[in-house]
């Protein structure tokens, strides 16, 4: 139990601080280690000064992640889950936090070590049938390639919720494109709901892109508006357009506006074709004006678009564009089928699904099993490699290095 007492500047022979003293002993605390805390107030001159004498006394300041890392080495943890409690610290949303807790708990490992019993469990089936051929224990082909094709499905599914792992962590760029004065910068700020970009009535006012975040939901978009896409004179415009086309084939969907109050022009159907092939909502702006724009047309030659009307001014659907933008971007999957957070991650599991496929393949060709266990038999340090029980130094230090000193 904690201990209450003062503690002692040794240098100037005098005591400076109240404060709780609690030991931990292993093997049940966070790096299973004993570790001893110092609780006292939280004066930023005063923990200061407690650091200090602790370092001149022999102690030394922990690395950054240095507590998680020795809890991974102590057997605790796996670096799925140190990679969790990361994710927590540093969640931007309440599902990024949620999500990255289950697998702190333990469901994604749980998911890749049912993988390796089932890869290991074959393995043993197929060297079972060639070591001891008249023992009646031959596996047939036709059961590897179904064990083989359940636990592919499994390793997709797990690399296809990547898509989801990086919009929580990433969040996702949207672009809002246009011809000049359409209401882009309008339009930004009214989701920011802040003036964040200068609007005048004047096109080209936007000469470089900005942009900003903004959560819908739980889900974290990164709006970027871009100077108007036409025809530019001033060298400086001309570089913001550049970039600006840039960011919009790079971005992961495309809010294309058009100004209803004026009859659609060549321009605006340029747009349309430009970036028919990315995720794209119409939006059919100034709604509070006379329409000029044959929308219904344009809605009808381009069904594939969803589209709205809007106006940017005066806030006109920008709840329900709002909707539109979550349910159109935003990736779904069931958060207890386990989601990928991490490029690491997703390109081991890619390298486990190569394995997969190819030894379905040697089967298939009518292959000896041993060259097909051969195959199989790399999944293995993969797993290890996902998990961390085969421990890559570079690796474990890249990703621990990414913590916060004290955890």
């Amino acid at each position: 139990s904690p201990v209450l007492g003062n503690l002692y500047d040794f240098e100037h022979k005098e005591f400076f601080e109240e404060a709780y003293l609690t030991f931990f002993p292993e093997p049940n605390t966070y790096t299973r280690e004993d570790i001893v805390e110092i609780s006292c107030h939280g004066s930023p001159v005063i923990l200061e000064e407690v650091v200090r004498l602790g370092v001149k006394s022999g102690a030394r300041h922990a690395n950054p992640g240095e507590f998680t890392l020795r809890a991974y080495l102590n057997g605790r943890i796996d670096i799925i889950q140190a990679e969790a409690i990361n994710d927590i610290i540093k969640a931007s949303s309440l599902k990024q936090a949620k999500i990255s807790f289950k697998q702190l708990d333990g469901i994604l490992s749980k998911k890749i070590l049912s993988l390796r019993n089932q890869i290991v469990h074959l393995l043993s089936q197929i060297e079972a049938s060639i070591e001891f051929p008249d023992e009646r224990l031959r596996i047939s082909r036709n059961k590897i390639v179904k064990t083989m094709k359940n636990v592919s499905h499994t390793v997709k599914r797990l690399i296809e919720s990547y898509n989801l792992g990086k919009t929580l962590t990433e969040g996702l760029i949207l672009a809002i494109i246009g011809r000049a004065n359409v209401g882009k910068s309008t339009l930004f700020n009214s989701l920011l709901k802040k003036d964040r970009a200068i609007v005048t009535p004047y096109p080209g006012t936007t000469r470089d892109y900005l942009r900003e975040k903004m959560k819908i939901k739980d889900s974290i978009f990164t709006l970027i508006d871009m100077a108007g896409i036409e025809n530019a004179v001033h060298p400086v415009e001309k570089e913001g357009i550049r970039r600006g086309k840039k960011l919009a084939y790079d971005a992961d969907g495309i809010l294309l506006l058009l100004d209803a109050s004026q009859k659609e022009s060549h321009e605006d159907y340029k747009l349309i074709e430009k970036f028919r092939k990315k995720k794209t909502i119409l939006l059919f702006n100034k709604n509070d004006l006379p329409k000029k724009m044959n929308i219904e047309k344009i809605r009808k030659t381009e069904r594939n678009f969803p589209s709205l009307k809007i106006s940017a001014l005066k806030g006109t659907n920008l709840g329900k564009l709002k909707v539109m933008i979550h349910e159109l971007f935003v990736p779904t999957q069931e958060q207890d089928e386990g989601i990928i957070l991490h490029l690491r991650q997703k390109l081991l599991l890619e390298d486990i699904l190569t394995c997969l496929v190819e030894g379905k393949h040697l089967i298939g060709e009518g292959y000896p099993e041993e060259i097909c266990a051969e195959e199989i038999r790399k999944i293995i340090p993969l797993i290890g490699q996902l998990t961390g029980d085969i421990r890559v130094d570079e690796i474990i230090e890249n990703i621990f290095s990414r913590f916060c000193i004290g955890k």
